[in-house]
């Protein structure tokens, strides 16, 4: 954490009043008395000069001591690992919502935004600027990807809601097992036993998963031809729970992949097994989510397991799966 430290006070004694003592022999009280007031008044007089320069020289000592500050403040907004405070996490996010808002609003509803506010701030503070720049990514190549031939789904009744625009629910279905994985990693080198890597290769990999749901269910929708339901294998129309689609398969790859990589470069996770590991992952837990949105989603007397609640299952079932993987593949990473 960034130190401020006060500016400097000169030190010193105010100074004392000055009596001249008139020699034993001059005659006359009047000449002492005389001589005392006129040295007061230029006692007087020292101090207040004192007071003025001092004044100017603290103001001068705040002027140069402000341009480190500021500096070392920037540096903490823009740190790349965790720790940055909440305060100016909030800061930088604040500004940087307000600048893109227009844009924000046709991908967030008004609650979204406020959620997704709520979470960049978190995770710059957790993992600075590349934490939260890999969120972005996230943001965005599923917001691409959901456009994609919009108006046909949306005639054909398989088009998100609201326009596409994502709500609270949507922002922490998706991003609260990231979200917990930075702070895990935000700890220190190690916690809870394990490496701050691997907590890094479970956030990577938790996002990566939920994208890569976003790809396969969007794709599979816009250009799938045959579907089957994962669980029989039955021929099934698209957009139902469990429907899956070649083409939506492997977009499902391809956008784990696009993600993993994007962490690979902004230096979340270091080698290129780990993208592997990632993208596997999130290949194998989209896969189970299917299933599960078959088996459990909103079944009779299941109805509190909504699309979010599976969302979140998905994503903590690809960061389980990434991190056992690295655990077990990479050592400490």
């Amino acid at each position: 954490p960034v130190q401020s430290f006060g500016p400097p006070h000169l030190l010193g004694k105010p100074c004392k009043e000055s009596i001249v003592w008139k020699d034993q022999h001059q005659v006359g009280s009047d000449a002492f008395v005389s001589d005392s007031k006129r040295n007061r008044q230029y006692g007087s007089h020292a101090v207040q000069k004192s007071d003025l320069l001092q004044r100017k020289l603290s103001t001068r000592l705040n002027l140069s001591l402000g341009i480190p500050e500021v500096g070392a403040v920037a540096a903490s907004l823009f740190r790349s690992s965790g720790s940055v405070p909440l305060i100016e996490a909030f800061a930088i996010n604040a500004a940087l919502f307000g600048g893109l808002s227009k844009k924000l609003f046709t991908m967030l509803t008004p609650t979204g935004f406020a959620h997704s506010l709520a979470l960049g701030t978190m995770l710059w503070s957790a993992l600075g600027w590349k934490g939260w720049l890999f969120c972005v990514f996230y943001l965005f190549l599923g917001q691409i990807v959901t456009k994609v031939r919009f108006e046909e789904k949306e005639k054909a009744g398989l088009a998100e809601g609201r326009g596409g625009r994502r709500g609270p629910e949507n922002v922490w279905g998706s991003a609260a097992t990231g979200l917990v994985c930075a702070a895990c990693a935000a700890q220190g080198t190690t916690f809870l036993g394990l490496e701050s890597d691997l907590f890094l290769l479970g956030y990577v990999a938790s996002l990566s998963t939920k994208l890569a749901d976003t790809f396969a269910s969007e794709i599979g929708k816009a250009y799938g031809k045959t579907c089957f339901l994962i669980t029989t294998f039955e021929r099934t129309e698209p957009g139902t729970e469990g429907a899956v689609s070649l083409e939506g398969t492997a977009a499902s790859v391809v956008g784990g992949l696009c993600l993993s990589s994007v962490g690979y470069f902004l230096g979340l996770i270091n080698s290129i097994p780990a993208i592997m590991i990632a993208t596997f992952a999130a290949f194998v837990a989209t896969n189970i989510e299917s299933i599960l949105g078959a088996t459990i989603q909103e079944k009779d007397g299941l109805e509190w397991v909504t699309n979010e609640v599976i969302n979140f299952l998905n994503t903590l079932i690809g960061a389980a799966i990434a991190m056992t993987m690295g655990t077990a593949l990479l050592g400490t990473m």
